[in-house]
């Protein structure tokens, strides 16, 4: 068995494509198994080869990255999906990441930024362009609370469970916290699992987001 991650390139530009399975493959432990033109050949390419991360497009036809992504992880709630675009719209933003997506990062980031973005989510962690956290971040600060997901918790935090979330949302993985904290991997999973039904939250980064609204941050 190969222990590269391994990945499926959805793009309408197969010169895009092209260009990011060059840069990625130069990474030894990236290896692009499949690639889809549209969010439904996506759909259907992720059942047959299981990609470990998807990296979407946004404006694609037939089926957009969005819906694609709210399909898949309907479908296949294992599915890492990362949105990667040229749009930094706000709208795009929050529909994405609502979709389920645990990154957003826009094309212009380098092939080494990218296949670090690749990485940590594939590591259990999520990554967000920083101009589009600011947004994120400023979004939810103006919603009242009673239009937030979640107006308190669900649950006391221990100590313990304040000090992973903080981790969380400085972006580590559960390999690192583990690793900072003399813990084995599972248990730190546990843990981010207790967190985010405390806080209501369904991935990492809306967690960091709701803990930042409740003031825990």
């Amino acid at each position: 068995m190969s222990d590269k991650i391994r990945l499926m390139l959805v793009d309408d530009q197969r010169l895009m494509r092209d260009g990011m399975r060059t840069l990625l493959e130069l990474e030894p432990d990236l290896e692009v198994v499949t690639e889809a033109g549209n969010g439904l050949e996506a759909i259907s390419h992720y059942l047959e080869h299981q990609p470990d991360v998807v990296l979407m497009d946004i404006q694609m036809p037939e089926m957009d990255g969005v819906a694609a992504t709210r399909q898949l992880v309907a479908e296949h709630p294992e599915a890492l999906i990362i949105i990667l675009t040229t749009f930094d719209d706000d709208l795009y933003i929050f529909e994405g990441l609502r979709a389920g997506a645990l990154g957003y990062l826009l094309k212009d980031v380098s092939g080494k930024e990218l296949a670090e973005a690749i990485r940590t989510v594939h590591g259990g962690g999520a990554l967000i362009e920083p101009s589009v956290a600011r947004k994120m971040v400023a979004e939810f600060a103006r919603l009242p609370n009673n239009q937030g997901e979640q107006g308190e918790l669900l649950g006391p935090l221990s100590e313990r469970e304040m000090e992973i979330l903080r981790m969380m949302a400085k972006g580590q993985t559960n390999r690192e916290i583990a690793q900072r904290l003399y813990l084995a991997e599972g248990t730190v999973k546990n843990y981010v699992s207790a967190i985010l039904n405390k806080i209501g939250a369904r991935d990492r980064t809306q967690a960091a987001l709701m803990a930042q609204k409740l003031g825990l941050l």
